[in-house]
């Protein structure tokens, strides 16, 4: 399998406080990983520090393009609302079309506005494309947010708690559209609802404060 990205003897402290300890694991091209376990757990950290948005205490992260290592990857990333400064003045328009912005000066690729349309329309956030996100619902947030983590087809799509805010018809189409995502992009999913996702992932962890289990595959090393 091609590696995407490799954490080694991974440790992060808050404060002092130990929440991921000795982690070591892959993601490879194709996964569909999910991970869950309890709140406080390290979930969202160990996503954080897959994105090198969070530098770990110790140890190293890695990424990888063709079986070499690589500065960057092509990603898409669904945070969890209390990540959003939702103060500051963006459209949702410009949210959206924001994840197709490329290089200092925000260039959009030939065939921007056709994909922005069928973002819209997948996501259904076509009554508030005007709307600062600041006056969102919980799940009109959550849709934009999530249009703007897919609309580049990014090679690999991090989502944190993706059902957060969404209301049962949604959550069945974020459902449909993992299942497609997952056909063409790698997916490393955070969630506390495993039920219907778990039947979709391929792989499985297990963070539970300073631990990190994967029963289903032998390379990942317990802590």
């Amino acid at each position: 399998m091609e590696e995407l990205i490799r954490l080694t003897d991974v440790g992060v402290e808050f404060d002092g406080k130990r929440v991921l300890t000795d982690v070591n694991m892959s993601v490879n091209r194709g996964d569909f990983l999910a991970i869950t376990g309890p709140n406080g757990g390290g979930k969202t950290t160990l996503m954080r520090v897959m994105l090198k948005l969070l530098k770990p205490t110790r140890g190293k992260v890695e990424y990888f393009t063709a079986s070499r290592e690589a500065k960057r990857l092509k990603v898409g990333y669904l945070p969890q609302k209390s990540m959003i400064d939702t103060k500051f003045p963006v459209s949702v328009r410009d949210t959206i079309m924001s994840g197709l912005q490329t290089g200092f000066l925000g260039r959009l690729p030939s065939g921007a506005d056709t994909k922005f349309k069928e973002i819209v329309e997948l996501c259904g956030v076509g009554d508030y494309l005007d709307k600062r996100i600041g006056v969102l619902s919980g799940g009109q947030l959550q849709r934009t947010l999530l249009g703007r983590a897919i609309i580049s087809d990014p090679e690999i799509i991090f989502l944190d708690e993706p059902l957060s805010y969404v209301d049962k018809e949604f959550e069945h189409k974020i459902y449909s559209m993992m299942q497609d995502l997952s056909q063409r992009s790698t997916l490393v999913l955070v969630s506390h609802e495993m039920s219907e996702i778990g039947r979709m992932a391929n792989r499985h962890i297990l963070v539970d404060h300073h631990v990190v289990r994967c029963p289903h595959c032998h390379h990942l090393k317990e802590s």
